[in-house]
């Protein structure tokens, strides 16, 4: 297997006018400094639309893309848009940090323009075959979405009318016939979503690069994929939680993480052939190039804790689906490319069951300098099937790592890693990882600008301020281009196409 090396950016995280990131021009551009930077892959976070507290982990959706994506320049040019109607939006305060609620109430508006335009003045008949083709998630998704917003996007578990709540079949059909054009102007944002993501991903393949995509092991319990399947989740008669998801109490939480996804009801999911999740990973096969599945360890071992509770610490650890569940999707689905996100404490299950499917785990730098104490995450002890990563999205820049951390564990990496004086911390390690004998490295675009804790990306378990960081474009210089390619050539991870 060839040498890699990949840079973790989530495209929200782009520079753009319009106060987040997107699909347009900014993103091809980085595609381009990708390609300077003798960059592989560029591994990005999940792309659902987002629902409470912004994180890309809380979904609408496991299959829809996020409006915010739309790129509004491209609009434009299609002649949906003029650039005053853009210009009737604000758009934050800051180029470098992300106004979800802004961007909330001022983006739908304009992306509503575009569609009032698309009706009067464009072909329909491609965006007909688009809801055809997509027409299996799609219809809940964009009636789910329709009656959201009529209910003033309260939970469906707080709708005030229960025959929807409850799909009952003419409600459906009501909902149906009294909110078509709303449901209409959801699928029309999947479809410019669908058509933008399409010309981007090629774009992206065209230089080389493979797009690495994130899939959140768990839905958001408001989101469409619970209202419309049930049946699929550990939940009462009264469609309420019987359990739901979190970790046990740990040396960073005394009370655990309770996390309060829905869990799966696996017994029902065999009885189906596990189509649902099948399902799911081809959509996302078709998305990305490479897969990774957030925390992998659920396919072996989940905990569960009951609902509701106010934390973590009575739940209990249930068997998951094991290597009959990858061993059914390899015949269904091919040997799909797949990186499992094996973080954390681990049974020796999970790790025997990594083993058996053959996926790479993941290796985090910032986990390695434990007070010299020897761990899983040092370089010595990787084997070649498994990604290093300077850090993921859920810790600290490595800047921000080391301004925190104790004197000897910084004075330990710093030698371990063989760093001269005139050596950036950062650097050091971002070398360090190119050097293991990893077939991926993938590095944190933050870590390779060297930015500190200002720049994290999220704090497990809070609730604001998490998300928001976003690139100066300006910094993206040739100069840095050539550093890392220079890098990428010295470790054995560049094969010119």
């Amino acid at each position: 297997m060839a040498r890699e090396a990949g840079i973790l950016m989530p495209i929200t995280s782009l520079p753009s006018p319009y106060g987040i990131g997107t699909l347009g021009k900014e993103a091809r551009e980085f595609a381009d400094f990708l390609k300077k930077a003798g960059q592989k892959i560029w591994q990005i976070l999940p792309v659902g639309p987002t629902s409470y507290g912004d994180s890309p982990y809380q979904s609408f959706s496991t299959f829809a893309g996020n409006p915010y994506m739309i790129d509004l320049d491209t609009l434009k040019e299609e002649g949906l848009l003029t650039q005053e109607d853009i210009d009737k939006g604000y758009w934050g305060d800051s180029e470098f940090e992300i106004d979800y609620a802004t961007i909330y109430w001022y983006r739908f508006d304009v992306l509503r323009v575009a569609f009032e335009n698309f009706k009067k003045n464009c072909d329909r008949k491609p965006f007909t075959a688009f809801k055809r083709k997509n027409s299996k998630w799609l219809k809940n998704y964009a009636l789910y979405m329709a009656v959201k917003k009529n209910f003033d996007m309260k939970a469906w578990t707080e709708w005030p009318d229960e025959e929807i709540k409850l799909r009952e079949p003419e409600a459906i059909k009501k909902y149906e016939r009294k909110f078509k054009d709303e449901i209409d102007f959801w699928s029309f944002l999947q479809y410019k979503f669908y058509e933008q993501w399409e010309a981007f991903r090629k774009y992206v393949n065209d230089l080389g690069i493979k797009i690495l995509g994130d899939m959140p092991i768990y839905v958001a319990m408001d989101s469409a994929d619970t209202w419309a399947n049930p049946e699929i989740f550990w939940f009462d008669e009264n469609n309420q939680p019987v359990r739901v998801a979190g970790c046990p109490p740990d040396y960073f939480s005394a009370t655990g993480q309770l996390w309060g996804n829905p869990l799966y009801d696996w017994d029902y999911l065999k009885e189906t052939d596990y189509e649902w999740w099948f399902n799911r990973i081809a959509a996302a096969s078709k998305l990305f190039d490479i897969l990774r599945i957030d925390h992998f360890r659920a396919f072996d071992t989940y905990y569960a804790i009951p609902y509701p509770a106010e934390n973590a610490i009575g739940g209990d650890w249930y068997d998951g689906p094991g290597i009959e569940f990858f061993n059914m999707m390899k015949e269904k689905l091919g040997d799909l490319p797949i990186v499992a996100e094996d973080l954390g404490d681990l049974f020796d299950s999970v790790k025997e069951l990594l083993k058996e499917t053959g996926y790479p785990g993941m290796k985090v730098l910032e986990f390695a300098f434990d007070s010299g104490e020897a761990n899983d995450y040092l370089p010595h002890n990787y084997t070649e099937n498994c990604v290093v990563y300077s850090g993921t999205h859920d810790n600290d820049t490595l800047m921000g790592w080391m301004a925190e951390a104790k004197p000897e564990d910084v004075a330990f990496a710093r030698q371990y890693c063989k760093m001269p004086e005139w050596e950036a911390f950062n650097w050091g390690i971002i070398r360090t990882a190119y050097e293991s004998v990893a077939n991926t490295a993938i590095i944190q675009m933050q870590d390779i600008l060297g930015l500190g804790t200002e720049a994290r990306m999220n704090v497990p378990s809070t609730l604001g301020g998490n998300w928001v960081w976003r690139i100066d474009g300006s910094v993206l210089t040739d100069e840095l281009a050539d550093q890392l390619k220079e890098m990428v050539i010295n470790s054995s991870r560049l094969e010119e196409n």
